[in-house]
């Protein structure tokens, strides 16, 4: 176990480009793979990395992945020193909510210094993924780097979206820029750029001398960490990539920024190939949730125009396909598919009722 290091999940984002599905739930929050939270995905990362000190910042609409957290993430041991706790803005420093990711941390550095990290590791608690961070902690202690950003290369088209970084040959950052409109190409790829990931491991002390300057500039910065805090950085501090790659396909890992609609849509769909990327059956990297008690998945009815099956899909606990057939979709619990009804490449969410004779498409 990282005795020296705290975690820190942001989790308080709007998620404005994923309404409807954030009307009443913070993007962490919001369903995926039919029984998890996006949040799921980054704790299991915290815990099968064997980091054990956490903190979950909340702000907006925060009632559900804070009940979520409580239900589902209680199984660790306080009495040796490990915890996921949920800290909501307490507006200790300032009377305002959190003014950027590197607001967020400022206003409760007085929490961080009581745990006393050697090393923070700050992650973002809504994107799907699987990684090692301990493997990143090593690396950057290897080097005895102030600041390591995790990345991977993304093509340009996308990376507007994104920090971009140049790096050099010992894979030093020596320039970053906050989601620019012409975003630079890497020299061996000039198609990609070299995307932050938002994953930054900082040694503590320096951390919080940064901050602590940053706020004192109160308006004239955005408190952000990719617009405000690392760009100054590079002049002076010992900054260095973490290259994200998946050692067995010897390739750059798999990583979802689930900020879209169609982003959304697109990860559900990648879980239900036959051999998907991100395999949620790695019994050496379980993907830890909440499960309330409900039985088993059911198929009914086996007349042959009224057939209950599923095909190609994840079928959860609860869900009943009485008579109805379902292709290439995600069916969360307490579904219930009726007889006739046809479901093709959907994701139903909990308790959904499909009636007689329905179709639904690409929902």
């Amino acid at each position: 176990m990282h005795h020296d290091v705290l975690a820190i999940v942001l989790a308080g984002g709007r998620g404005t480009r994923l309404e409807p599905l954030t009307r009443d739930r913070a993007k962490p929050a919001v369903p995926f793979g039919g029984i998890y939270r996006i949040i799921d995905f980054t704790l299991s990362n915290c815990i099968n990395s064997d980091l054990r000190k956490i903190l979950v910042l909340t702000q907006y609409k925060a009632v559900s992945l804070s009940r979520h957290i409580n239900q589902g993430w209680n199984f660790l041991t306080r009495e040796l020193d490990e915890y996921i706790e949920v800290i909501p803005p307490q507006q200790r420093i300032a009377d305002t909510w959190y003014q950027g990711t590197a607001d967020a941390i400022y206003q409760n550095v007085y929490t961080i210094e009581k745990a006393a990290p050697r090393d923070t590791l700050i992650l973002g608690g809504d994107h799907i993924y699987k990684m090692n961070y301990a493997q990143m902690i090593a690396f950057h202690r290897e080097r005895r780097a102030d600041l390591t950003i995790a990345c991977l290369p993304v093509p340009k088209a996308q990376a507007r979206e994104f920090g971009v970084m140049d790096v050099d040959d010992a894979g030093r950052v020596t320039n970053f820029l906050e989601k620019p409109k012409d975003p630079p190409g890497m020299p061996d790829h000039p198609d990609l750029s070299l995307a932050s990931m938002g994953i930054y491991v900082f040694a503590t002390d320096v951390m919080y001398e940064l901050l602590f300057q940053d706020a004192a500039k109160k308006e004239a910065s955005r408190h952000d960490f990719g617009k405000d805090i690392i760009p100054p950085m590079l002049d002076h501090a010992r900054v260095f990539a973490y290259p994200f790659r998946d050692e067995n396909r010897k390739q750059a890992a798999y990583w979802r920024d689930v900020g879209t609609l169609d982003a959304y849509f697109q990860t559900s769909m990648d879980l239900i190939q036959i051999d998907p990327v991100l395999n949620l059956y790695d019994r050496d990297w379980a993907i830890h949730t909440y499960q309330p008690p409900m039985p088993p998945p059911k198929f009914v009815h086996t007349d042959p125009d009224r057939r209950g099956a599923a095909f190609n899909s994840i079928v959860c606990q609860g869900a009943i396909v009485s008579g109805g057939q379902v292709y290439r979709s995600i069916v969360s619990p307490g579904v219930r598919v009726n007889s006739f009804a046809l479901v093709e490449d959907s994701i139903l969410f909990d308790g959904v009722d499909v009636g007689r004779h329905a179709r639904i498409r690409r929902a």
